[in-house]
């Protein structure tokens, strides 16, 4: 069924680094990167879904939430072509011990996965791919601003 997903997606940053969770991609044969989050459900706010993913992802709670940009992506994703809005936001985590760790495991719907710290310079010299499309930009555009 083809339909428009809304996502609600959080940057957490340690230095220059930014936690991303890592994916694969069977058909192009393409491991990638995205930042940690997911599907707001009907009815339920932005930032509600925000909050719910990390509990449920990582068992995280977060904080200093505040909305960077709307993105709309399109892409295709295991041969099948696919259309998001993505609410992306900067915040914290509340529990310092995840900055701490390299690797954080991740439960989505009961299948396991990893989030790692990844450096920017990854994604800008090609060595990693981030998604969604845009993100580097807005990061990079952010960085000089600041």
């Amino acid at each position: 069924m083809d339909r428009i997903r809304v996502l609600a997606l959080a940057l957490f940053r340690r230095g220059d680094e930014i936690l991303v969770m890592e994916g694969y991609d069977p058909v192009k044969q393409e491991t990638f990167y995205r930042p940690l989050g997911g599907a707001v459900e009907f009815g339920e706010r932005v930032i509600d879904a925000l909050h719910r993913e990390m509990r449920e992802e990582i068992g995280a709670a977060i904080k200093d939430v505040r909305l960077l940009q709307v993105m709309e992506n399109l892409f295709v994703f295991d041969g099948k072509p696919g259309h998001e809005i993505v609410w992306m936001h900067d915040a914290a985590l509340v529990d310092p011990s995840f900055y701490a760790r390299d690797e954080i495991i991740i439960n989505e719907n009961g299948t396991r996965g990893r989030a790692l710290w990844k450096s920017l310079r990854e994604f800008e010299t090609g060595r990693a791919i981030l998604y969604p499309d845009g993100l580097l930009e807005l990061l990079k555009n952010k960085t000089e601003d600041e």
